[in-house]
């Protein structure tokens, strides 16, 4: 696939997973190396950027890295979709599946709309929408005590402080009171988000922006955002809170993705494609087929026992498509691997742990699914040469389309049942 690499807008580089990072000046690169070796991805083993020949490349993360020069790292799936826009349609609509990113509302036509804009400015653009809705039902307020020297008297003397500072002042008093006030560590907390976002917002939401930090004026922005976090409270009446403080977790702490050292650029929002892919899979073939109940990283169980027979080697297959016994009848690994040919980049390794589910659970059939390419777009099927107890195991490779998910799942679905004579029902 030709690199699009490219500085295509001013403090703006896209690149595709694993393409050389090009266009970044000394210094940018050589903070983004120190946040390379400081960043480990979700399992804590490697970095989500690498250094290969003197260059950095991009791993397989997907998202946005911000510099503290400014520029924007917008780094996109490897699998060509066409142009960026379409790319990043069909990003956002994986994303939409992933479990870290649950919380975030991507209907269909904000997809269709924020196609157009970059990755940190769609997640800003989601962020500003729900904050609407909750100032809409307004601000939380709660009583908090005050002490001030007024003109008239409000709430009770402070005796003491009153003495000590209006001895010579009939005029004031300095009095104790309640005041219902918007000035509670959630409302810092957002204030302190709308304020640091500000400069990445697209233009088309400076105007909401504007609207919303008025909303806020009142509200001071946090001076020690780690403790507000530690103190923040949401109680009943506070729920319509509940999105909105998953998007400043989000931003303020990289809370919901995989933790960054933040020292060495200003912001990263990254994402493993492994994952995304694994839980877009799984959401295709919940919305898609009903025939199958279906279960997503299990059933989990050990593999083996140890000598003092205590379970090792827990079994925890990315897919489960189960049974009416509730025993797994296909089992499915997604793979975001770019396939360019089938027969020679599918690994043995992958092959291996297919086989052992299958053998395992007594399935029929076992699959691994990888995206759709050029070169990968026709379904292959293996027959593995043991058959136990007279049960053959078969094994399919799938490409899947991540532009037509539900055609995808119907012809997965369809090659499983016919390759094993399944005619009837989710039982058979």
């Amino acid at each position: 696939m030709t690199s699009v690499a490219a500085r295509t807008a001013r403090n703006h580089i896209e690149v595709r997973e694993y393409e050389a990072l090009n266009g970044l000046d000394p210094s940018e690169q050589d903070d983004l190396r120190r946040f390379a070796l400081a960043s480990l991805d979700e399992d804590g083993a490697s970095p989500v950027l690498v250094e290969r020949n003197g260059k950095l490349h991009a791993r397989n993360h997907v998202g946005i890295v911000e510099t503290k020069q400014g520029t924007v790292v917008e780094i996109l799936p490897k699998v060509d979709l066409g142009s960026t826009r379409c790319t990043r349609k069909v990003l956002l609509e994986m994303l939409r599946a992933y479990r870290r990113l649950r919380f975030a509302q991507f209907d269909q036509a904000s997809i269709q709309a924020l196609s157009r804009y970059l990755m940190l400015p769609v997640f800003i653009h989601l962020f500003l929408l729900d904050l609407l809705r909750l100032t809409q039902r307004g601000l939380a307020r709660n009583y908090q005590p005050m002490e001030d020297n007024l003109p008239c008297l409000r709430g009770r003397i402070q005796f003491a402080e009153h003495i000590r500072r209006n001895a010579a002042n009939a005029a004031r008093f300095h009095c104790g009171f309640d005041e219902f006030t918007a000035d509670r560590p959630v409302n810092r907390l957002i204030h302190t988000t709308l304020h640091g976002l500000a400069a990445s917002a697209h233009r088309d939401d400076h105007q909401l922006l504007h609207q919303l930090r008025i909303h806020f004026a009142d509200v001071p922005r946090s001076m020690r955002p780690e403790a507000d976090w530690q103190r923040r409270r949401i109680d009943r009446s506070m729920r319509h809170y509940d999105t909105v403080m998953a998007w400043v977790g989000l931003f303020l702490f990289n809370h919901g993705l995989a933790t960054y050292a933040g020292q060495h650029v200003n912001r990263a929002l990254l994402f493993p494609m492994e994952t995304v892919f694994e839980d877009f899979l799984v959401d295709a073939f919940r919305r898609h087929q009903k025939l199958y109940p279906v279960r997503a990283q299990g059933p989990q169980g050990p593999f083996a026992e140890s000598d003092d027979e205590k379970g090792a080697f827990t079994m925890k297959p990315d897919i489960a498509l189960m049974r009416g016994d509730n025993t797994p009848h296909f089992v499915l690994d997604a793979k975001w691997k770019h396939i360019q040919d089938p027969r020679a980049d599918i690994a043995q390794s992958d092959v291996y742990q297919l086989y052992s589910y299958g053998r395992k659970f007594g399935c029929g059939a076992v699959a691994l699914i990888y995206p759709q390419t050029p070169g990968f777009k026709t379904p292959l099927r293996y027959a593995f040469r043991d058959a136990v107890d007279g049960q053959p195991l078969a094994l399919w490779c799938f490409p899947f389309d991540v532009v037509d998910p539900q055609g995808s799942v119907d012809g997965i679905l369809r090659s499983l049942r016919a390759g094993q004579g399944a005619g009837g029902g989710p039982g058979s």
